[in-house]
């Protein structure tokens, strides 16, 4: 059974490949190593397809601001790091940690040990009467 979901597997990248080739050109890659890709010739009264091949898992979070709205039509052009629009403040984009090892977990939380430091004023659960 595994052979034959590997050769599917293959048979479906070999297929998105082929049409790649010949319907689109690549546009530009981003830091994750996504690559994006847009028709080469425009339907008659239509938008010009764009899309992106992941690097790795396919999850939407992985698409960079900056490639977010060029892939929307936002921008015609993805911003370049020389862009006015980018400013040194900025953070590197980053995807959806949640539900991995790198999810941000706050003090008290059952995974890091269910114990929180007490707070003035603190919480006084409801006890029925």
């Amino acid at each position: 059974m595994s052979d034959r979901i590997s050769f599917v597997t293959w048979m479906a990248s070999l297929h998105i490949r082929f049409t790649v080739w010949r319907l689109a050109e690549k546009v530009g890659t981003d830091r994750m190593g996504n690559t994006y890709f847009q028709e080469k010739k425009a339907r008659p009264g239509m938008k010009t397809r764009r899309w992106v091949i992941f690097r790795g898992e396919p999850e939407a979070t992985k698409v960079p601001p900056e490639w977010h709205g060029w892939l929307h039509y936002t921008h015609d052009k993805p911003i370049t790091d020389d862009s006015p629009f980018r400013k040194p403040w900025l953070k590197d984009h980053q995807p959806n940690l949640t539900g991995t090892a790198g999810a941000y977990r706050p003090p008290g939380h059952q995974y890091e040990g269910g114990q929180r430091s007490r707070a003035t004023g603190d919480y006084e659960p409801w006890t029925p009467s």
